[in-house]
């Protein structure tokens, strides 16, 4: 498998599956007649995250990882998204970024060097140890969140809508 089969479909698939269980938190939300805005703000513990933050970070993780391992400039996201549409079309945009790398950007990403800025620190890496100690626990990590928040906050999904890829 090349660096671009262990990437870009993997991060399509799942970005598929965010969208999926946003939709049915949003049902959630007309069902029960639940200001959506409370689940967009829900966190697990007030020192993490709310929801929206988690779904950008997840998508700034997939874009950054393709556009790294691509070789071509990480696009700029504004983390603007106040609405669960304002966060599909933020997946929906990152898919179709995804979409647009082809699998000739990614010859030789398995040792392309790849520096980043995380915070305070300044790591580096070569692309497949990027790709797989860094971008995909970081974006999994969040999907994850993602997930345990709608959980936590009564949304009915499983394991299955997680895996699924929005099918």
């Amino acid at each position: 498998m090349n660096i671009y089969d262990a990437s870009v479909p993997v991060f399509t698939h799942f970005l598929k599956s965010l969208s999926a269980i946003l939709k049915k938190a949003e049902a959630h939300c007309a069902a029960k007649k639940i200001d959506p805005s409370v689940i967009l703000n829900a966190r697990l513990f007030p020192d993490m995250f709310a929801l929206s933050r988690q779904v950008q970070i997840a998508s700034d993780a997939a874009k950054g990882a393709g556009a790294r391992l691509a070789g071509i400039a990480v696009p700029s996201y504004p983390d603007e998204e106040k609405t669960f549409e304002d966060l599909q079309a933020r997946i929906a945009k990152t898919i179709d970024f995804l979409a647009g790398l082809k699998r000739e950007q990614f010859d030789g990403a398995a040792e392309r060097d790849i520096h980043i800025k995380a915070g305070p620190r300044e790591l580096d890496f070569k692309g497949a140890a990027f790709l797989e100690t860094w971008a995909k626990p970081n974006f999994f990590f969040h999907l994850t969140t993602a997930y345990a928040i709608l959980r936590h906050n009564g949304i009915e999904l499983g394991k299955p809508d997680f895996l699924a890829g929005g099918q």
